[in-house]
């Protein structure tokens, strides 16, 4: 991860990138800039093709809390 944006600015940008009315290369802007701050493999994943829907805040703390297999 090379920049280290706070919580609070993380939930802001998954609201931006679940905002119907962006482009895509709005999105994927968005998602590379997501995917550079979180240890989580695949933050879309959580936004767009997970099985329950959730809140930004949820999205993140998830992609913040991930730890790798080789680090347990």
């Amino acid at each position: 991860m090379k920049n280290k944006m706070s919580k609070e600015e993380l939930v802001q940008l998954v609201n931006k990138i679940i905002n119907p009315l962006l482009s895509d290369e709005e999105v994927s802007e968005y998602l590379d800039i997501l995917e550079k701050n979180v240890p989580y493999p695949a933050p879309s994943d959580l936004i767009f093709w997970n099985d329950k829907e959730l809140t930004p805040e949820e999205i993140v703390d998830i992609a913040l809390a991930y730890k790798e297999q080789e680090d347990k």
